[in-house]
């Protein structure tokens, strides 16, 4: 278990934020709200603290909020566009975006929060160098969820696909920013980044870096971030929405008598496997099925006859009915923190089969799924076969993803909001 602790630039201990004997104030930061995977995370946060009898605010910079919500937004179309060239002809991502910035630090005096957690600031929102300085001269208690590698890195999101490991050094000579979001197209700006970030998110004076899955804490304790204390909470899943259910979608899409493999990604991008499934298809026995959901119209067009292909969904209910139609849910991410499509399918009595990337395989132990050397096509093909002749049992998946109930999972948050308030008044 990691050691939770605070200092001060002057003397150890947060500053008193008058939270003795009342619910602790708490702001969220995050690019968006209520969509998205962390978006999702940041409501389900705010319902904790609201039944808990805690005050919160979620503040976000792109798309809409959902209803009934205190939220505030400080970004703007005019101002992500401009962030968005500042990184595809500057190579500077998270370094734009002053005004909104300082329009939001604004709100944060004003409002005043006990304590300010952090989770994606980047995503064409923020100048993260002003915030880092605001938060350092605050003295709040910050609590900072990375859901993936970006803050400790100059440039890219996530790694684990090329093996690089320059972020240990510097990342010096980087070839993948073009290739990799945060995607600059013309300069490379990359270890010029990481000097910026290291100077900025670095000395803050209570911070504790928060990591979804034990593999991420491994890689910010070798990173610059691994002067904070870190400590990990597991994404949760919300155990009503996805849970097992009889519905018709195997006859609406004809797969009566077939033996289903799906495979699910918000983006189809090159790390999510897509040309994985693709060799699957020629190799299966005729008797299986891939079904692919989240494909964009061109990638959908693009996939042979023998894969179902379904756009993406923002329904919950209907992403739910297709774990529970599926016989196995093949994750073949190349790189990872934490899905939550492996909690969802577990939640729904799916087995899931995943490459051993990140933290993808935490989430699974052998009642439920099969993990298989990453990238190695034959080995996940051969688990599949298992997987069909020998099935995980679907109360057994059921029973994983109840480890992973969000209340419990996102109450742990609660809890470490109030022990870092109440260390200051010791």
């Amino acid at each position: 278990t990691s050691l939770i602790f605070c200092y001060s630039i002057s003397q150890k201990g947060c500053a008193d934020n008058g939270a003795r004997n009342r619910g602790l104030k708490v702001l969220q930061i995050n690019t968006v709200c209520g969509s998205g995977s962390v978006g999702r995370i940041t409501v389900d946060i705010y319902h904790i603290l609201e039944k808990n009898g805690d005050s919160p605010l979620i503040a976000y910079g792109r798309r809409g909020a959902p209803d009934g919500l205190n939220t505030w937004k400080f970004g703007g179309k005019p101002d992500m566009a401009k962030h968005v060239l500042a990184t595809f002809f500057k190579g500077e991502h998270g370094f734009s975006s002053a005004g909104q910035t300082r329009k939001l630090i604004r709100k944060i005096e004003d409002w005043d929060p006990d304590v300010i957690h952090l989770h994606n600031i980047h995503g064409f929102v923020l100048q993260t160098e002003l915030l880092f300085s605001y938060l350092k001269k605050a003295g709040k208690p910050v609590v900072w969820t990375l859901h993936d590698c970006w803050p400790y890195t100059g440039h890219c999101a996530f790694y684990d696909y090329t093996g690089c490991e320059g972020w240990k050094s510097g990342c010096r000579n980087c070839r993948e920013y073009r290739r990799t979001y945060p995607y600059a197209l013309f300069r490379n700006r990359t270890a010029r980044n990481f000097e910026r970030k290291k100077a900025a998110f670095t000395g803050v004076p209570c911070l504790t870096v928060v990591t979804p899955s034990r593999w991420l804490a491994g890689q910010v304790e070798q990173s610059f971030l691994g002067e904070y204390p870190v400590k990990v909470i597991p994404n949760g899943i919300d155990l009503e929405n996805f849970s097992p259910g009889e519905n018709d979608l195997r006859e609406k899409l004809e797969l009566n008598g077939k033996y289903v493999i799906l495979g699910v990604a918000n983006v189809w991008e090159r790390r999510k496997g897509l040309t994985y499934f693709l060799d699957l298809a020629e190799t299966l026995p005729e008797e299986c099925r891939i079904v692919l959901a989240g494909l964009s119209k061109k990638q959908k067009r693009r996939l042979p006859s023998s894969v179902v292909g379904i756009e993406r969904t923002s329904s919950v209910k209907e992403l739910a009915e297709y774990y529970s139609m599926a016989d196995v849910f093949v994750n073949a991410t190349l790189e990872d923190n934490f899905p939550t499509t492996n909690l969802e399918a577990l939640a729904c009595g799916t087995p899931v089969i995943t490459f051993d990337t990140g933290g993808s395989p935490e989430s699974l132990d052998e009642s439920c799924g099969r993990v298989v050397p990453k990238g190695d096509i034959r080995a996940l093909r051969q688990a599949i076969l298992e997987e069909r002749t020998h099935p995980k049992e679907s109360k057994a998946c059921r029973k994983r993803a109840e480890k992973y109930d969000k209340y419990g999972r996102f109450q742990e948050y609660a809890e470490l909001y109030h022990s870092l308030t109440a260390r200051e008044n010791t």
